[in-house]
Order: C-alpha cells, then structure tokens, then sequence
C-alpha cells in the first residue's frame, strides 16, 4: 500500500508540473526557442509516464501509454481512474478483512472443543456428573469413531474436505447447478469446516455478513488445526436432533447402542440428519429419513465409500428405531451437582456464567458416591422401615485438604431436592459433646478430671440422662463414651459458653449458637456438612480446611479462571486434638458407637440422639476422611431408631471407601501431667444451683416402679448408650425381664414413660427398662422390634 502511495503521488506531482509546462509554451507566450522545447515536451512527459508506470507493471504501461494526453486534465485521464479503482479496491479489501477480523476470535480460542452456553461438570477422574445447554455427554477421539461413519459424513456433507483449504468453490458451484436442476435446495455449499466455525463462534442468523465471517473463520480453523482435529470436533459438536449433539449422542438416541456397534444402514441414517434434524428426523418423519438416507449410500457408492452391493443391501433394511433420551439428561450425583451450581457464583462472575462454556472439575470421587448411595439406600430399607424414618444423608471429606468426596442430600432427588448435607438445620444432639469436652482439653483439663453424674439444677434447667439413672462420681472420659448429660452440662458450666461456642465456630460451624444450658446437649440447630467438617479437625490434629467441592473452572479455551486455594487453619492445639481422638476412639470401641468399628483400623467418632430421637447422627473419621450420617423425617416426627443405625449406615459406606486405602494410626496420647492450656475458662456462675444427693440403689429401684413426673424444665439429649432398644410414642405390649430358676421375686414389667424434655414443651418417651439387669437374671425377652430387625 505504500507503494501504491508513492506511485500516486509521484504522478500527481508530474502532472502539475507538465501543466504548469504546458501553460508556459502556449501560444502567446515568448520562448526564444519554441521550436525545440515543443519537441521536448512531448518526449519528455511521456518518458517520466513511463517510467513510473514500468513500476506500476508492464502491463499497465501497456494498456494506459495509448491514452496519455497532453490536452485533457488529469481527472479525465483514463489511466488516472483505472489505478485509483485498483488501489481503491486494494483498500477497501484489506478494511474489509481487518474489520471482519477484528470481530472473529482471536487465535487461541481456535482450539475451542466446546460449544457457547454449556456447563460441564466433571467428577475427579473426569466423568461428566451433569451437563447443562448445548452439551455433548460423550467426546470421542477420532479413532473411536467408526471409518464408515466418518466416510459418510463426508461424503454427503462436503466431498472435498481433504482437498479445499476451508471453502469449496467448486462445491459451491455443484450445489447451485444441483438446486437449480432439481428447483429446490437439495445441497448446500457450506464445507465441514465451515459448518465446525459456526457451531463454535457464530449464530445461526441467515446475513451476508454471518456468511463473510463464517468463510473467514474457515480459512483460519484450516491453518491452525489439522485436517483429522476439524472431522473430530465436528463430529463430536454437529446436532443431530431429539436432543443429541454430536454422533455418540445421536447413537444411544436413534437406536440406544454405541456408535462402534452401528450398523451401514444406520450410520447412513444418523449421517443424513446434519442438514436439518427435525425434517429427516426417523422418530417423526420417517419417509422422508428414509429418502435421505438412501441418499447418503448413494453418495458413499460414489465416492468408493461403499460397494454397489453393500448400498443395495443397506437400502433394502428398514430403519429400526430403539430410541433412549439424551444421556446428557442423566444426573450422577444430582445432590452434590445441585451443590456446585449454588457455589459457582460464588467465584465466577455473572457476566461469564451467562456466556457459559464453563467446565467446572470437582472432588467428587465416583467409586465413594456410589458406595454413599448404596448404604443410605440399605440403610433406608432396612432400618428406615422399622424405625420410622424416611430420609437420610451422608457426606465423605477430605480433611488434610476440605475436598468433599462423597454426598447424598436424601432418598430421591427426583422427588425432593431438598438437600439434607447443606440446607437443613437440625439438632445436633450429642454430637455436639465434641465441641464441649475439647474446649475443656484445650483449657487444661485431664480427661480424668472426675465429675458426680447425679441430680441437678440450675435456674430452674434440669438435664436428665438418657437412662433415667446415674452414675455417682465419674471421669470426663467415660462420660463422654457414655453420652452422660449431666456431666456434659458440667463440662460447659467450668469452661464457659463463649470459648465453647469460639471453637465449635473455629472448627468449623457456621450456624448461630445461643448461649443456653442446653448448649451442651446440642439444641442449637446445624447442618451435616459443618459438622461433618468441623469433626475433620480432630483427624488433621487441630487443623482445619474448609469443605469444598469444586477444585478448578475453565473456560472454553481450557484456561483456568479460577482454582481453589483453601489454606489450612490452626484452630486446636495438637495436644488437646490428640487427645480428644484418644478420647472419641473409645466411644467407637466401648461406647455408644461400637456399629462404627472397622476391621484393624483405628476409627474415632460420636453419635448423637436428639429429643425424641428425631434425629440420629454418627460423626466418625479415621486420619484420612471424616464421614457424617444423619437419618430422620423431613416433617420432624419422632422415629423409634437409635444413634447406632446411624453408625451402622456409616460402616457400610467406609467398609468400601477404606478399600486400597493404607492404614494411618492416629497419634498416641500426649502426656498429661504438666500440660498449659490453649484456652481460657470463663466459668458460667448460675443464679439457684441445686444438687440433691446421688439415690441409693434401693431407691433408684424403686424410683423406677414409681410413676414419672412432667418436668417442663428440662431437656434430655436422648442417647443410646445403654441399650440398643428405641424409645416408644405409644403403649405397647411390654417385654418382661424373665428369672431364673433360682429367683423367687416377682416378674418386673418394664414401664413407658413419658416426659415433656425440651425447652419447646415436646413430650419424649422414655423406656425405663434400659438400666442393666441384676446379676442373677437372663437375657430379656427381645422385643417384637428386636424379632424385626433385619439380619444382614
């Protein structure tokens, strides 16, 4: 261009220099040799033409020296006009291209695989847990697709694909005289290359200036990507109708099998559909499916695709249809995919989740979800059915890093999305305990430090064990393998509510927590996920990482835009965690929670009961992963079933998660004398405190046949920690401690009592017959319950 420039100018100038000549030597002008300048004249100019049009190119000396006049101006000069026009036309072309480039996407995002306003989800080993927009569920490599299927796209869609560089003029040509011929639009001129840049880049309007840039994006997908990349992307994005995008969807479609198992005649249907799915659809219009398909054998027969046997054959089979919906609109994981969707606006602006494009890689790990939906499953059948309760939910994490490995919000995503990990707020009941005793430790307490499990009150609150019995004087260890109530309360009384509540809130939970005496007993309400995290910090010594589901997010270039950065926390000293694991590991061995035992592997863990056993929990971890099991009613009713279902759900699930895994032993006990407390008490100091005496067994005994009295009081954190049997709503028939021969008392029947426990006014039912029998009787009678259960 800038030579053109100088050519321009360079003639411009000698033309006002000629004219100034020329108006010199016209006639009345005096030269003293107007003879021989006249001569010169001529030659001269037409010298200086020449010689800047040889630049310009012989042949436009050529053409223009026959019309170069001394007479006419410069603007009436026909060699004037034809060289602007050309270099007029060199402009406009180069605007043309840089405008339409300038609106194209640049050279990186030419190795685009994924379509505008899809989100993928993926699990940990790269499986697609969910699929939203314009997605493609399966993307084959070039070699998973058959030759034939691969043959017959070319064939009907772009003969030339392995000759042109992009745009097919000679195609374009054939398909106008076909049209024109058959007076209808039998054949298009787009190449596959083409139709791959509007798939990728471009909408689907119908304007000369989609087209322009469609031709363009052709020409430059051809010079960044190879031949077999562009057939590849195309066949793995192309629609193909009824909700398929690319071939391995169109397959399970059409005729639910995998596209290696195709047969000719159905290649050359699924080949025929690209033009326009819904006409040649074989679901609704199987004619004119038919018609085209025939077609695409024709073409492949003549391409040399094909032999004119196997075409005769493939046209003489019906299509037969066996159709499946889209596998993009199967859900893997659907609680914890529900999951990521609320997380995503948290790191990704609006504006980029309108665009889409996004692949979104979790932590979710496949193997451990299926084996979480197994046990909830197992677990809903068998003791959901007996027990009376009809949901349940699970969820694994990682606690070295806050990865969530496993969830299950509930029974049937189909019927309740209503996810159980993350939404719903329950009581913790005993589970809570954790937060106490460990802010107990970290103040310098001993678990031997000895508490009197006996009756007490403060300002008018009375907790009340779950057996209805007590102890006497016992140590902090044991009452926590025990799940004693009024030692808890204790606990929480000589470490204060503000360094109980700090920790729990350090650990992990992120729900309000009121500065109740009922704190101990786990009234506020949580959700499983923080307290399944929060328990994390016991198994990483006092570390803690907070759960996440989402490790990075790509664009549709495959660049990162954001990935997860979650930083550890020191939130509990290792010598108060470590000990508190020492203490947790004895509740799974002697305690509460002995379903939770796995073959030699340490396992620590609390389970939790609340008030009417509407809700039972286990917590457990081993140093590698913390698990949380919940199962209770959506409406809140009261079950008949106890923590150790719970702790059973949670065997079932980490019997399998634990395969392969090497064995961790958690850290041996610190040494206690001498320790510092982390923390500082603030001892709460009560108003009325009451403690009566602790009952002689006599009288225990007799306060067991004498008829209960409403309380309204207090509050009870019911805990199976005596018995496996389940508190009951109703009177039913009572099973009775039998004798011995040797035993002449009479038969004790075994009483339901019921009790209005929490601070709401809600009645509890107790079994009073869950105090260990007398040395010289036998096993009682099992209940019609106990005769229920399932054996497995």
């Amino acid at each position: 261009m800038e030579k053109l420039t100088s050519w321009f100018k360079q003639l411009a100038a000698f033309s006002v220099t000629q004219d100034k000549e020329e108006l010199r030597l016209s006639p009345g002008n005096q030269f003293k040799n107007e003879e021989s300048t006249n001569e010169r004249l001529p030659q001269t100019k037409s010298a200086k033409v020449r010689q800047i049009f040889r630049q310009m190119g012989t042949a436009t000396v050529g053409i223009l020296g026959n019309f170069t006049s001394r007479e006419r101006p410069i603007y009436r000069r026909v060699w004037f006009w034809a060289g602007l026009s050309l270099g007029g036309g060199i402009v406009a072309f180069s605007y043309l291209i840089s405008t339409i480039d300038r609106s194209l996407p640049d050279k990186s995002e030419l190795q685009t695989v994924i379509r505008e306003q899809t989100l993928t989800i993926k699990a940990v080993d790269g499986s697609i847990l969910q699929q939203q927009g314009e997605a493609t569920r399966e993307s084959l490599k070039l070699e998973q697709i058959p030759d034939n299927l691969q043959k017959a796209f070319i064939a009907i869609e772009d003969r030339r694909f392995q000759q042109h560089g992009g745009v097919d003029t000679q195609g374009i040509l054939r398909a106008v005289v076909n049209n024109l011929r058959s007076q209808n639009v039998v054949e298009g001129g787009s190449t596959i290359t083409q139709q791959l840049a509007r798939i990728l880049f471009l909408k689907q309007e119908k304007t000369i200036w989609r087209k322009l840039k469609e031709v363009r994006l052709a020409h430059k997908l051809e010079q960044e990507l190879t031949k077999d990349q562009i057939l590849e992307r195309y066949l793995n994005l192309v629609y193909l109708g009824s909700g398929a995008y690319g071939v391995a969807d169109a397959s399970w479609v059409y005729f639910s099998k995998p596209v290696d198992q195709l047969t000719l005649p159905e290649i050359a249907t699924i080949a025929g559909l690209a033009p326009a799915p819904s006409a040649y659809s074989p679901a609704t219009n199987p004619t004119a499916a038919k018609q085209r398909r025939d077609l695409v054998l024709q073409r492949m027969e003549e391409e040399g695709f094909i032999t004119d046997a196997q075409k005769q054959a493939a046209i003489q089979e019906p299509i037969k249809l066996q159709t499946s919906l889209p596998k993009r609109l199967q859900l893997e994981a659907p609680y914890f995919s529900s999951y990521i969707l609320q997380e995503l606006p948290k790191h990704v602006a609006p504006d980029v989740l309108t665009k889409g494009g996004l692949i979104v890689e979790t932590t979710l790990n496949p193997k451990w979800q299926k084996a979480a939906e197994a046990a909830v499953t197992k677990t809903l059948e068998n003791q959901g059915r007996w027990q009376n309760f009809k949901q349940a939910a699970l969820v694994a994490i990682d606690p070295r890093n806050g990865e969530i490995q496993a969830m299950v919000g509930g029974k049937d995503f189909g019927k309740y999305q209503f996810n159980r990990v993350t939404q719903a707020q329950r009581q913790p009941g005993s589970t809570f305990k954790g937060f106490v005793y460990a802010t107990a430790i970290a103040t310098g307490k001993s678990p031997y430090d000895t508490y009197v499990d006996a009756p007490f009150v403060i300002d008018g609150y009375e907790p009340k064990n779950y057996s209805e019995s007590f102890r006497g004087e016992m140590n902090m260890r044991d009452a926590l393998t025990r799940s004693v109530n009024v030692v808890a309360l204790k606990v929480l009384l000589d470490v204060g509510f503000e360094p109980t509540i700090n920790l729990a809130h350090n650990m992990g939970i992120k729900s309000k927590l009121l500065p109740h005496y009922s704190l101990a007993l786990g009234s506020n309400e949580v959700n499983l996920l923080e307290l399944t995290s929060a328990y994390g910090t016991f198994a990483t010594q006092g570390l803690h990482t907070e759960p996440h589901g989402i490790r990075r997010i790509l664009d549709r270039k495959g660049e990162v835009i954001w990935s997860i950065d979650a930083q550890p926390k020191r939130v509990l000293d290792p010598t108060s965690s470590a000990i508190m694991t020492w203490m947790l590991r004895n509740v799974v061995e002697a305690g509460t929670g002995a379903a939770a035992q796995l073959d030699n592997r340490p396992v620590a863990g609390k389970t939790g009961t609340s008030d009417e056993a509407r809700d039972l929990w286990f917590i457990g971890y081993i140093p590698q992963v913390v698990t949380g099991v919940w199962l209770g009613n959506d409406n809140n009713r009261p079950t008949y079933g106890s923590s150790g279902s719970a702790a059973y759900a949670w065997h079932e699930f980490m019997e399998v998660a634990v395969e392969g895994m090497p064995v961790e032993k958690f850290p041996e006990r610190p040494k206690l004398e001498g320790r510092k407390g982390s923390i500082k008490a603030q001892p709460i100091k009560g108003r009325k405190i009451s403690n009566r005496p602790l009952e002689t067994s006599e009288e225990q005994e007799q306060q067991e046949t004498r008829p209960s009295r409403r309380r309204r009081s207090s509050y009870q954190q019911t805990d199976d920690n005596s018995s496996s049997e389940s508190p009951r709503r109703k009177r039913r028939n009572r099973p009775r401690r039998e004798t011995t021969a040797s035993d002449t008392s009479t038969v004790t029947p075994v009483r339901v009592r019921r009790r209005r426990t929490s601070e709401s006014g809600s009645s509890t039912t107790q079994n009073s017959g869950n105090s260990p029998a007398p040395a010289n009787s036998s096993a009682p009678t099992p209940s019609w319950r106990e005769r229920l259960r399932p054996r497995n």
